[in-house]
C-alpha cells in the first residue's frame, strides 16, 4: 500500500510522518501529479494561511488533482478548510469538496482564539472514528472553523459548536491534528489507512 503527503507551502508535514513511523505505516511527501494520484491513500495536511496555500496549489493545478481523486482522502487542519467551499481567511475561494464554509472565530469575552489545545470531539460518524471514543481529547491550533452541515462527521464546541471532522465521498478532514492527538488520532490515523 503507498500512502503519499501532499507537498505544498504548509507546514507540518514531519510530524505526520513521524506519526504514521509510530504506528508502522510509511508515507512519501511528493507534488508530483502521477504519484498522488496513484497512490492508496493521501494526506493533505497543512498549517498556515488559506489564500497563500490556495495560491499554491492552483498555480501547480494540484487543486483540480486533489478534487478529482477517488482513493480515501485526509486533509488535516488548514487541508480540512482549504476542501471546503470558501474561508473567510483573505475572502479565498477554495476547493469546494465540502459545502461548509470557513469562519473566522467571533472575538468572544474569556475565549482566546486561536484555539490551542486539547479539547472534545463527539457525534462521531464514519469509519474515521471506529474504536475512538465519544468525547474522547484530540490537539487543535486553530482560528478558523467549518460550520456544522450535511458532512458534518464529529464536532467541537469552541465559542460554538462547529465541525471537528467532515466527510464526503472518499474525502475526510479533521480539523484537529490527529499525529499530536496521542491515542486516539493513532487510532485515526490507522483507520483512515485501514479504509
Amino acid at each position: 500500500m503507498t500512502t503519499v503527503i501532499i507537498k505544498y507551502n504548509a507546514g507540518n508535514i514531519q510530524s505526520v510522518l513521524f506519526a504514521l513511523e509510530r504506528i508502522g505505516a510509511k508515507a512519501e511527501v511528493t507534488d508530483e501529479v502521477k504519484k498522488i494520484q496513484s497512490a492508496d491513500k493521501v494526506i493533505f495536511p497543512g498549517v498556515g494561511e488559506a489564500s497563500t496555500a490556495m495560491h499554491y496549489l492552483k498555480e501547480r493545478g494540484l487543486d483540480d488533482v486533489i478534487k478529482n481523486l477517488k482513493q480515501p482522502v485526509l486533509g488535516i487542519c488548514l487541508g480540512l478548510q482549504l476542501m471546503c467551499k470558501y474561508s473567510e481567511e483573505n475572502t479565498t475561494d477554495c476547493i469546494g469538496i465540502f459545502d461548509e464554509q470557513v469562519k473566522r472565530y467571533p472575538q468572544t469575552g474569556g475565549f482566546k482564539v486561536p484555539q490551542i489545545g486539547w479539547n472534545s470531539v463527539y457525534n462521531l460518524k464514519t469509519r474515521l472514528f471506529e474504536d475512538v471514543k465519544e468525547n474522547s481529547f484530540c490537539y487543535f491550533v486553530h482560528s478558523y472553523y467549518a460550520h456544522l452541515g450535511e458532512h458534518t462527521a464529529a464536532t467541537t464546541n469552541y465559542i460554538l459548536p462547529y465541525s471537528s471532522a467532515l466527510q464526503k465521498n472518499n474525502f475526510y478532514g479533521v480539523q484537529f491534528h490527529p499525529e499530536k492527538s496521542a491515542e486516539a488520532g493513532a487510532q485515526i490515523l490507522k483507520n483512515f489507512l485501514s479504509l
